[in-house]
C-alpha cells in the first residue's frame, strides 16, 4: 500500500470508530431506515431513442414508469420520504411524481450539474437526515421472493458490522444482464471485488443502505459510489444479502421486452 492510501485508509478506520461507537446497538435490533435517496439524474443514454423526450425513470416497463416499481416496493417497505435528485428532463421528472401520494417525494435539484451517483447523494444529504437512508437506483427492477427485498435488507442491516449493506442479486440468472459480476462474498455477508479474468457470482442490484458519515471525506462535484465500495471493503466492513426472487437489468429498449416476459412468467 502506498503511503497515501495507508493514510486515508487510517482517517477512513478512526472515522469508522467514532461512528460505530455514536451508533452502537441498544438492546435489540437497530432502528430500521425509513428514508430512500432515489437517483434518478442519469441520462439516459442507452436507453436512446426512447430517452430522447423522456426522462429514463419514466420509461414504462408493463405499464408502469421504472420509477414507479421502485417506489412502489419503498411504499410497501415503510420508506416514508424519498430524496429524488432530478437533471435530465427534471421538469417532466416532476411532474409526474408530482402525483404521487406515498411515500413522501424530495427533489434534490441537479440542474446544471452531473454528480454521478456518490455525487448526487453528496449533494442531497441535507434532506437526507441523520441516520442510515437506502440509496435506490429508478431503475432498479426486481420479483421479490417469498419476502420483499427491501424489508429482508432493513432487517439484515447491522451498523456495527457495516458501513454499507448491498442488495446483490445471481449473475447468472439475472434476466438482462450479460456482464461478469461485481462482488465474491464471504460466508458471513462481506463482499470484495471481482478478480481480473474472473466472473462473479453477485452483482450490485443498485439497492443498498448506507450510513451518511461515509462522505464526510468525499470530493466535492462528481464521482461515483465505487469510492465508498472501495473503502468500506478495504475496512472489511461492505456486506451484501442475496435477492431471492430475479432481477431485471432493464438498461435498453431491446431488455424491457425481456423484463415484461418474466413478469409476465412470474404471474401465469
Amino acid at each position: 500500500m502506498v503511503q497515501g492510501q495507508a493514510s486515508r485508509s487510517a482517517r477512513y478506520q478512526t472515522r469508522i470508530n467514532a461512528m460505530n461507537k455514536k451508533t452502537a446497538k441498544k438492546a435489540g435490533s437497530p432502528e430500521k431506515p425509513d428514508t430512500a435517496m432515489v437517483l434518478a439524474a442519469g441520462l439516459g443514454k442507452r436507453m436512446r431513442p426512447l430517452t430522447d423526450k423522456l426522462p429514463k425513470p419514466m420509461v414504462e416497463v408493463h405499464g408502469q414508469a421504472l420509477i414507479d416499481h421502485v417506489l412502489d416496493k419503498a411504499d410497501e417497505a415503510g420508506i416514508q420520504r424519498c430524496v429524488v435528485n432530478v437533471h435530465y428532463l427534471a421538469d417532466l421528472l416532476e411532474k409526474h411524481l408530482s402525483s404521487r401520494k406515498a411515500p413522501e417525494i424530495i427533489i434534490s435539484d441537479e440542474r446544471g450539474l452531473l454528480l454521478e451517483t456518490g455525487g448526487g447523494i453528496r449533494h442531497a444529504l441535507p434532506l437526507l437526515g441523520t441516520g442510515p437512508f437506502f440509496v435506490l437506483n429508478s431503475d432498479s427492477f426486481w420479483i421479490d421472493g417469498a419476502r420483499p427485498m427491501l424489508s429482508r435488507l432493513a432487517e439484515h442491516w447491522d451498523p456495527e458490522r457495516m458501513d454499507m449493506l448491498l442488495a446483490v442479486a445471481s449473475s447468472a440468472t439475472a434476466t438482462g444482464y450479460h456482464g461478469t459480476g461485481d462482488f465474491l462474498m464471504d460466508p458471513e455477508g462481506r463482499l470484495e471485488r471481482r478478480p481480473e479474468h474472473i466472473i462473479a457470482p453477485f452483482v450490485y442490484m443498485g439497492v443498498a443502505i448506507i450510513k451518511p458519515e461515509l462522505f464526510e471525506d468525499t470530493p466535492e462535484g462528481a464521482f461515483s459510489l465505487n469510492l465508498l465500495f472501495d473503502r468500506a471493503i478495504e475496512a472489511e466492513r461492505l456486506f451484501g444479502l442475496r435477492l431471492d426472487g430475479r432481477w431485471m437489468h432493464v438498461g435498453t429498449p431491446e431488455a424491457i421486452a425481456e423484463a415484461e416476459m418474466a413478469i409476465d412468467n412470474s404471474i401465469a
